[in-house]
């Protein structure tokens, strides 16, 4: 469910860290003259796990739980990243990683739902006569820099026992990274679902490595400003509220939900239902696990530190992460 719609270049990951720097102090004041009947300005972008925000707008699930909602999409995921770093947002659908990313560059962020896990819809595609990560030595393997396929590039190159500066790496947006994989332009493309089905559709093309192979490493959420949070934590109850009033609503009504989620995410009916082994959505009861500490990746404080340490250890991350009150439980625990 990463996708996540097209996350956008090298150029854009520089510039969000860049309206971190001058958005969250100076463009903080913006948010603050909001009323509470002030809409809450939601972002969300082209990935499974979050494209059901759509059924809740259009069915009307955000007024019955109470809560004025604008709801933006975004052809860019990074894109979104961006708006809610510069306060344009003051909630976001987007990766665990690239939150902790965000923090590091000093975003103040809170994680207050899970929607899903990726468990398959994240996906290294590559050329026919490439048959192993370690074959993608020496090869141009496209994705969209410091973003969630990108992390799951360099978790498969871990595990084979090769680095970063053992491929050609090259930074597209997540369409456009597709689209050159498909006309032959680069020899493999980390990619999520919408955007898989795209690539696969090079002749001979396979998959090399998912998100399935590594449980609880990419992680989809709402992630809200923590101004916000501290401002209006009515209008969070309410949004998780929505979200999980929306679940029950799609499969109450399966048809009708279908036909909203497909359209907004620009595939068929039948392609759409290809994805769902692929994307986990999580219930009430698993939102509350995931925040609870352990000791795998399906917890979300052992994920974060590992995460953490990761990002930092392969240059996504500059500086560490400061991962105190960045997951806010208290929303999942009181939802019904």
């Amino acid at each position: 469910m990463t996708t996540r719609s097209p996350r956008s270049s090298c150029t854009r990951a520089l510039t969000a860290l860049l309206l971190v720097a001058l958005g969250v102090g100076g463009l903080q004041a913006c948010s603050r003259s909001g009323g509470t009947d002030t809409p809450a300005r939601i972002g969300y972008s082209a990935w499974p796990g979050w494209i059901p925000w759509k059924v809740t707008e259009d069915k009307g699930l955000f007024k019955a739980a109470g809560v004025p909602v604008n709801l933006q999409w975004f052809d860019g995921y990074l894109d979104s990243i961006n708006a809610l770093n510069a306060g344009q947002l003051d909630c976001n659908s987007q990766t665990l990683n690239d939150t902790i990313s965000s923090i590091a560059g000093g975003a103040e962020l809170q994680v207050v739902l899970t929607n899903d896990n990726s468990t398959g819809n994240d996906q290294i595609i590559a050329a026919p006569g490439i048959r192993s990560v370690a074959d993608l030595k020496g090869k141009k393997v496209a994705a969209e820099e410091g973003t969630v396929d990108h992390y799951l590039l360099l978790l498969g190159l871990k595990r084979a026992g090769l680095s970063a500066s053992d491929i050609s790496f090259v930074p597209l947006e997540t369409g456009a990274a597709a689209a050159a994989f498909a006309a032959g332009k680069v020899d493999a493309v980390g990619v999520f679902a919408p955007f898989t089905t795209q690539a696969l559709k090079r002749p001979g093309s396979t998959t090399l490595l998912s998100s399935k192979e590594f449980p609880g490493a990419i992680s989809d959420h709402l992630v809200c400003r923590s101004a916000f949070v501290a401002k209006h934590p009515e209008k969070v109850q309410q949004l998780v509220d929505s979200w999980f009033a929306t679940l029950k609503h799609i499969q109450a009504q399966p048809a009708t939900s279908l036909a909203i989620l497909s359209s907004r995410a620009g595939v068929s009916e039948k392609e759409y239902q290809d994805y769902d082994s692929g994307t986990t959505i999580f219930s009430l009861e698993q939102n509350r696990q995931a925040f609870r500490p352990g000791n795998t990746m399906q917890s979300l404080p052992y994920a974060a530190t590992h995460i953490s340490g990761f990002l930092q250890e392969v240059g996504l991350a500059k500086t560490p992460p400061k991962l105190e009150g960045l997951l806010n439980a208290r929303f999942v625990d009181a939802a019904k």
